[in-house]
This record gives C-alpha cells, sequence and structure tokens, in this order.
C-alpha cells in the first residue's frame, strides 16, 4: 500500500477558520513544516488528519499519551473511514510500522532501547539509551514521509534528540500540533523546539473559537475548603514551632558570634568573589547581626553600594537565608560550631522545616502536602457534586479529575468504612457513594480500576459488541450490589476508556471519576458540563488541557455551558491564604477566561474573578454561597461572553510593569529637570549679556570711554550668542530628556522600540517595522502595562520575553548597560541587564547598545565578568535582594 484509499473525506463541514487554514495549506508547507497552535476544541486533530490524506504518504503520528494515540485512530477510522473496527493498515507498534503508525513519544523511546512500555497502576502514567538505528531502518522500509507530532511540548531530553535523529535521517514533512507552545521556556529550549516543528504558521485563540461558536459559554469557579480539624492541628503545630525556632534564633549566641567571627564580615575585601557568588548569605549575616544590636561596618556599606545605610528587618525570608548560609553554603569557617550546627540541622528536619538541604518554613513540600490533599476538599467535592446536580438534575454530565488511584480503599468486605485519609479516585468515589442521597450515578475510569453503575451495564454489553469484543467479565461491589467493578482484561483494555465514555455520554454515568493522566489531555466528551479539578500535582499546561475537556460544544445541543471548578484549601494561619491559594493564583495565568465582573472582560488573571479579600475563615462560606450562585446562574453566561468578546476583535500578551518597579524614572526626572532649570538659567544670562547694551547702555553715556564701551559690547554680544547657542541646545536637549522619563508609560514604549529594533537585527522579529507597533499606557495604580501590536504570536510574546529581562531587577547578565547621571552632585548610575538574546556575542551587544543611546541617552556596555563588572553586579543584586516583592506580571486581554 502506497496511498491512502481513493475518496477518503471528511464527513462533516469544515468550520470557517479550518476552512481558512486548509486554503493555504500550500503555501505553509513550502518548508516542509506546518506548526498549528490553538486551544482544545478547535479541531486541530481532524486537521491533521486531513493534512496527511492531501500529502498522501505513509505516515507516523506520535501522541504524547495512550489515550491520545488512541483518540488519534478512533477520529480517523469515524470520521474519515466512517467504520468502527481499525483496518489492518493501521498500526500502533512502532517496531512493525505500516502505512499509518500511531504510537507515543515513550513508545519511540523504547522501540529504540529495545524495552517496554509499562503503565504506572497508581497515575496510569507511562514509563519505560538511545539506539534509533532499527527504527530507522523499519520506517524508511515502509517509506514514511510525514510526521504528526501532536503535543511537542512533551518532550523530554532524550526524547527530542532521538525524534531530531530520526527527523535527520528520514526527512519527513513536520505537521505540528499543540494547544499550549512552551513560550515561557528559554531562548534556547525555544529554538530547540522550533528546529523540530518549525516557525508556527497559524494560530487561533480561544476568544476566536467563541465568535465562531466552537467553544461554548464557560467560568472558571473557585471553592474554598479548610482543613480538617486534625490537618488544622497541624497546621497550628506547623507554625508554632516555626515561631519557636524564631525565637529561639533571636537569642541565639553561638550562632551570633559563629556569624560576626566569619571571615567575611571580618575582612570583606578578601572575599568580594565569594560575596558576589553568595550575595543573599552575607546579606542575611548583615541583617541579623543589625537585628541583634550589633554595629555594621562602614566598608559592608561600600560593598552592597547601600548609601542610605538601611538594614532591612529581620523576617522568616532573612531567617531562611541565614540557616541556609550558616549550615550548608560555608562549612569552613563555622567548623568550631559544628555541634551546634549539627544539632540545629537534624531539629529542623525532624520538624519538617528543612528539605534537600533547604530550609523552608511556610513553602515546604510538609505544609503543602496537608493543604493540597486536604480531606477538607474531599467534602468540598461532594458539596460541587450536590450543588450541581441540584441544578442540572439528569442533564448533569460531571468529570472529576484527580491524581492517584488509591485502590486500597475499594473493600472485600460487606461493608466498607475505610478511613478516607488520603485524596484518589476511589476514595472520592466512596465518599460520593456512602452519601449519595439524590441518587447521582457515579463511575470511576483508571488505567487499572474501572467501576460503573448495574443500570450501565446492559449499555456496557452493547458497546462491546459494536466493538467486537467477546462477553466481559464484572463483579458487584461486595459492599454495594449497584456498582460493578470491570474486569480489565487484554481483549478490553484499549478500548475500555471509549466505552465509559460513551456510556457517559449516553447518560448511564453522570460524575465520571478519574485520572487526569488517563482522561486529562487529548480525552473528548463533548456532553461534559462540569468539571472538577481534583488534581494537585498536575503542572500548569496541564490543567489548562484538563479545562479544555468541558469547554467543547456540543452538536445536539447548543445551549451548552461549562463551569470548571477549581478547589482551594485556605489556610487562615497565613497572611496571603497558604500555598494551596498561591498555587491557584499562578495557575490562573496560564488561560483566559470570562471575569466576574458587572462589565466583563476576557483575560488570565486571578483577579477577574473578583472574590474579594478573604480576611478570616468565617468568611470561606459567604464567599462558597456567592460563587453558587454565578455558578448556576448558567443562563447568563452567553449573554456575558458576548458582551465581552464585542469589546475586542484580539487577544494581546502584555507586561505590566508595577510602579515601584519605574521608581528610577522619578529621580531621572528631576534630574532632567534640575538641568532643564540651570540650562534655563544660563540662557537668561546668555540673553542679558547679548544685549546689555540696550539695557546699561544709557548709564554710561556721560563717561568718556564710550568708544571702548561700544568694543566691549560688540564682545559681549558675541559672547552671549555663543552662551546662548549652548545652554539652548542643552535645554532643549534636557527638555526632551524629561519628557522622555516624565511620562512612565511612554519611557515603557520607548524601550519597547529599541527592544523591537533589537529583536529584528537578530532576525526574531521578521515582520516589517510599519506593520509593528509598540502600545504602552499606565492603569489605575500607576502600573505600566506594554504590548506589541502586529507581528506573530510568536514575535510577540519574544518580544514580551525580551523586554522584562531587560526592566527586571538584575541577577546575573553578560552584559550590563550603564546611563552615567549626577543628581544635584551626586553621581548615581542606572544600569540595565542586556537580555540574553542580545549578550551572545559582542557584536548584538554592542548594536543593541548603540541604539539605546541614540533613542534614550548615551550609555556604555559594561561587561560584567571582569573585576569592576563584579563589583557593579553585586551591588545590583543586593538591590534586586530588596525588591523580592516586585513582580512583573504578564497579563492576556482580548481588545481591539
Amino acid at each position: 500500500m502506497n496511498t491512502f484509499p481513493e475518496g477518503l473525506k471528511f464527513k462533516y463541514n469544515w468550520r470557517k477558520y479550518q476552512k481558512n487554514f486548509l486554503d493555504n495549506v500550500e503555501e505553509y508547507l513550502t518548508d516542509n513544516h506546518l506548526h498549528i497552535v490553538a486551544p482544545p476544541g478547535s479541531g486541530k486533530t481532524v486537521l491533521g488528519l486531513e493534512v496527511m490524506l492531501r500529502l498522501n504518504k505513509p505516515t507516523l503520528i506520535v501522541a504524547p499519551t495512550l489515550a491520545i494515540r488512541n483518540q488519534w485512530i478512533q477520529r480517523f477510522c469515524e470520521l474519515f473511514l466512517n467504520i468502527e473496527i481499525t483496518p489492518d493498515w493501521i498500526s500502533t507498534d512502532i517496531k512493525n510500522p505500516s502505512f499509518i503508525t500511531v504510537t507515543t513519544y515513550q513508545g519511540i523511546h523504547a522501540a529504540s532501547n529495545n524495552l517496554k512500555e509499562i503503565v504506572d497502576e497508581e497515575t496510569d502514567e507511562i514509563s519505560s539509551h538511545y539506539t534509533i538505528s532499527e527504527v530507522v531502518k523499519k520506517l524508511k522500509k515502509q517509506k514514511v514521509g510525514t510526521f504528526i507530532l501532536d503535543e511537542a511540548h512533551h518532550l523530554q531530553n532524550t526524547w527530542w534528540r532521538s525524534l531530531i535523529d530520526l527527523k535527520t535521517e528520514i526527512n519527513p514533512t513536520i505537521v505540528a500540533l499543540t494547544a499550549t507552545p512552551p513560550f515561557d521556556v528559554s531562548g534556547a529550549e525555544w529554538q530547540r523546539y522550533i528546529q523540530l516543528n518549525g516557525a508556527v504558521d497559524v494560530e487561533i485563540s480561544v476568544p476566536e473559537l467563541m465568535i465562531e461558536g466552537d467553544l461554548c459559554p464557560h467560568q472558571d469557579l473557585v471553592y474554598f475548603t479548610l482543613p480538617t480539624q486534625q490537618e488544622q492541628l497541624k497546621i497550628e503545630q506547623y507554625h508554632i514551632q516555626a515561631n519557636q525556632f524564631f525565637e529561639e534564633i533571636k537569642n541565639d549566641n553561638v550562632l551570633l558570634n559563629a556569624i560576626e567571627n566569619h571571615s567575611v564580615y571580618q575582612n570583606p575585601q578578601l572575599h568580594l568573589e565569594w560575596i558576589y557568588e553568595n550575595v543573599s548569605s552575607y546579606t542575611s549575616g548583615l541583617v541579623y547581626m543589625n537585628f541583634r544590636g550589633k554595629e555594621i561596618p562602614e566598608i559592608h556599606f561600600e560593598i552592597i553600594g547601600d548609601e542610605q545605610k538601611f538594614i532591612l528587618e529581620f523576617d522568616f525570608f532573612w531567617f531562611e537565608e541565614l540557616l541556609d548560609f550558616y549550615l550548608f553554603v560555608d562549612g569552613i569557617d563555622f567548623k568550631d560550631s559544628e555541634e551546634h550546627r549539627t544539632d540545629l540541622e537534624n531539629r529542623l528536619r525532624r520538624h519538617g522545616f528543612l528539605d534537600k538541604k533547604r530550609v523552608s518554613f511556610f513553602e515546604n513540600k510538609n505544609l503543602s502536602q496537608i493543604l493540597n490533599s486536604s480531606m477538607g476538599k474531599l467534602q468540598g467535592i461532594k458539596d460541587i457534586a450536590d450543588f450541581e446536580y441540584s441544578v442540572l438534575k439528569e442533564d448533569l454530565k460531571m468529570v472529576i479529575l484527580t491524581d492517584f488511584i488509591k485502590k486500597e480503599y475499594l473493600s472485600t468486605e460487606k461493608t466498607n468504612t475505610f478511613d478516607l485519609d488520603k485524596m484518589g479516585a476511589i476514595s472520592i468515589f466512596e465518599k460520593l457513594r456512602r452519601e449519595n442521597l439524590q441518587h447521582k450515578k457515579i463511575g470511576v475510569l483508571t488505567g487499572s480500576i474501572v467501576i460503573i453503575p448495574k443500570i450501565a451495564l446492559e449499555l456496557f454489553d452493547e458497546f462491546c459488541m459494536k466493538k467486537g469484543i467477546p462477553k466481559v467479565s464484572v463483579s458487584e461491589l461486595s459492599y454495594d450490589s449497584e456498582y460493578l467493578l470491570v474486569n480489565l482484561s487484554e481483549s478490553i483494555k484499549h478500548d475500555i476508556v471509549h466505552i465509559i465514555t460513551e456510556i457517559f455520554q449516553g447518560g448511564e454515568i453522570q460524575i465520571l471519576i478519574g485520572t487526569k493522566s488517563l482522561l486529562g489531555e487529548g480525552w473528548d466528551a463533548p456532553k461534559m458540563n462540569a468539571l472538577i479539578l481534583a488534581s494537585f500535582v498536575s503542572s500548569f499546561v496541564l490543567s489548562n488541557q484538563m479545562r479544555g475537556r468541558v469547554i467543547r460544544t456540543q452538536k445536539d445541543n447548543p445551549e451548552k455551558t461549562g463551569n470548571i471548578w477549581h478547589l482551594v484549601c485556605f489556610d487562615g494561619n497565613s497572611e496571603n491564604g497558604g500555598q494551596d491559594f498561591d498555587i491557584i493564583r499562578k495557575r490562573f495565568k496560564t488561560f483566559v477566561g470570562i471575569s466576574s465582573k458587572d462589565n466583563p472582560t476576557i483575560e488570565n488573571n486571578f483577579e477577574r474573578l473578583n472574590i474579594k479579600t478573604i480576611e478570616n475563615i468565617h468568611e470561606v462560606s459567604l464567599i462558597n454561597q456567592s460563587t453558587f450562585a454565578s455558578a448556576s446562574d448558567r443562563k447568563s453566561l452567553s449573554s456575558h461572553w458576548k458582551t465581552a468578546l464585542d469589546k475586542g476583535n484580539i487577544l494581546i500578551e502584555e507586561i505590566q510593569v508595577p510602579f515601584e518597579e519605574m521608581k528610577d524614572n522619578k529621580k531621572m526626572k528631576m534630574k532632567y529637570l534640575g538641568k532643564m532649570i540651570g540650562n534655563l538659567s544660563g540662557v537668561a544670562v546668555s540673553s542679558f549679556v547679548m544685549f546689555w547694551w540696550d539695557l546699561l547702555v544709557g548709564m554710561f553715556r556721560s563717561a568718556k570711554s564710550i568708544n571702548s564701551v561700544t568694543s566691549f559690547s560688540w564682545f559681549a554680544f558675541l559672547f552671549g550668542a555663543v552662551g546662548l547657542l549652548i545652554y539652548g541646545g542643552k535645554f532643549y536637549r534636557a527638555l526632551q530628556q524629561y519628557f522622555k522619563y516624565k511620562n512612565i508609560a511612554k519611557h515603557i514604549e520607548l524601550i519597547g522600540n529599541i527592544v523591537v529594533k533589537g529583536l529584528m537585527n537578530e532576525r526574531i522579529i521578521r515582520t516589517p517595522l510599519e506593520k509593528l507597533k509598540v502600545v504602552s499606557s499606565a492603569d489605575y495604580y500607576k502600573n505600566s502595562v506594554c504590548h506589541l501590536e502586529g507581528g506573530s504570536n510568536y514575535e510577540r510574546s519574544q518580544f514580551i520575553q525580551t523586554l522584562q529581562e531587560l526592566i527586571s531587577p538584575v541577577d546575573n547578565p553578560r552584559y550590563l548597560l550603564e546611563q552615567k547621571r549626577n543628581l544635584f552632585f551626586i553621581k548615581k548610575n542606572s544600569y540595565y541587564p542586556l537580555p540574553e538574546i542580545f549578550a551572545k556575542n559582542k557584536k548584538s551587544a554592542e548594536f543593541f547598545c548603540n541604539t539605546w543611546s541614540e533613542m534614550m541617552e548615551a550609555s556604555d556596555l559594561i561587561f560584567t565578568r571582569t573585576i569592576e563588572g563584579r563589583k557593579i553586579l553585586l551591588k545590583l543584586r543586593f538591590q534586586s535582594l530588596m525588591k523580592r516583592n516586585v513582580r512583573i506580571e504578564h497579563l492576556h486581554k482580548w481588545t481591539r
């Protein structure tokens, strides 16, 4: 078989944006690469299959999971071949490729090593160095000419190398599909990603799909839970012990003596290299000694460039840094305190404040585990399930995704009274089953355990027959005859996900509990209308993928809406609500959605939910009730989305720079205001000298030396004219610089334009300059926001990333831009770290410096790998430590 059977065609009509894409697909393929970025629900899979048909060559399809691998085959059979049984020219065995071979990234890795794919029963994850020759030989024999790479952001280093080797050996046409390109990775990683997949050709956003009607109206909802009484006691004990350690260290004379006598504080100038490498440790010692009432010698302020001699308060941040320094950073100078250090380390470890040589009191694994896996969330899941059923009744199609199976909570006894003290698919099932007063139909779908309601057995058998699977063995749960445990034999193992999904779609399962590794990415159930994310260890990318399951439209239900529930265990002992709350705030930065404001917008931050600050645990219940009220009003979702969509036509990524980050602007503005005043005075004096004759000659009319006065007047006129030109020019230049710094947003815009020119010089941005525009403004809080209009998604993302590097606190750049300035007779220079993309070679660095000097202000390029450069870096890194709470944010907004 060398070509596809004739007459193969997609059985439905193409969506508008899909048709536009297919009409231009030949143009995209001119470089033998096709790279599509589109969110879940946009039909990436069918587009990939259609491109495969048009290329009409033997094809290798590579997917990240077994579920997605099976989905490719299912979609092709259903939507193009119009059959249910997979033809023999489609293979899932990379060792025995066929005309179409569908495998996983791990599968290629395993085949190259002659290993088997192994599925972890607890997490459903696949696990399996590289001799690629056998795989290459078999693919060449099959004359494979097309590679389809699905969600290639999953690639690990070894997998990437293997695919690059395959690509090099076979030279296929690459078709890459992803919902989440890794825009946030380093420049080197991005280049690696592009090397395999090619540049992004087509980009589709969620709002665009909403406009086309390809995604249903949906909303993200946060449900707050509280720790159980037992967990609360653990958390309180944790905080008590942390404070006890803090109080102990406040009066620890052994520690104080060790820090005071450390060589770096006795002779700091002899240890500048050490200080540079360990600036936070060095600073923690200064903060601690100051806290203990010790006078800090002048030399230390000179080293760190702290002219105000301001020492920060000794808090838990500096407490952790100090202990890291004392216990792990330097074991030589603290050798005399060995016994004290060992005792302190052991006590920290016993109390859970030390993990892998890292001291952490409130952001550590033990405390995080209590909150993330809190059994209070189990009650929260039940509350949400009961609520959604009360609203939707028989129409409820809910999925609950979690991390683990926890099959130990199944019992073979006549009753199941296990204490549900760990989160997992079976413990969630047991919680809902035991307290199922509404008689909801509940099912479980994992890689090793499948449970269905007995009422679904007839439909289950029917789907098995359609798949050609002989009678499948099932057994009643020993403690509940209403539920059946499915025996996962080899005959059904590969089809079980599809069969249970169809039962769920048919309504015989209303709540389906599964693991995120099996159902999180690629799995499709369009009728799903509620999702609970009970996954606590998943990546932010996977969180977004899981959301994609519920936002798909349903053909026979145009009124479908989706609720996406996020669980947060609130820690009332923490000022910011605890680690779990922090995680959810970060998670919301990874996807856009509708806001809960009266005037709805589409953006990507947590603030869009309009949840007020929680002052104490007693407010949690009120906030949840308010969330339930929003969740029940599904009819308003469509109108809210329409209102928000009407406000824009493009999704932009912009950078938000806190006002505190640009405080140097005010100083620069004052500098140039002072220069303006000085130069204006020079203009005034020069003018006076030029025209002094008209003012004073009358006073000398009676003088005998009138001729000499006249001669001097001409000299003064010429001298004044020169002075007017000089000071007038200086005044004009100072006025220009004043206006550059007067408006912070305009200043950011100017920096942005410099970045654009630099990126164009590096050929990162290829769009013509006239089609690009840097846009900036200030928000209500005087923060500056900036984005790039025009160009590709990749170009805009690289612009944001590069701009952020340029205006962020200094870490360890290869080059610095130095702006020299005198402010009221005080020399105080400004520094900007040169972004990595411009620091790779001196030519690029000098180009950017020259552009900066032309457009902003004359500046010097400082190479930081010299002694003088290191001294400057040390001072700047100290200043960065002082700004540790200042964060530059990335925002996505739907706008015009």
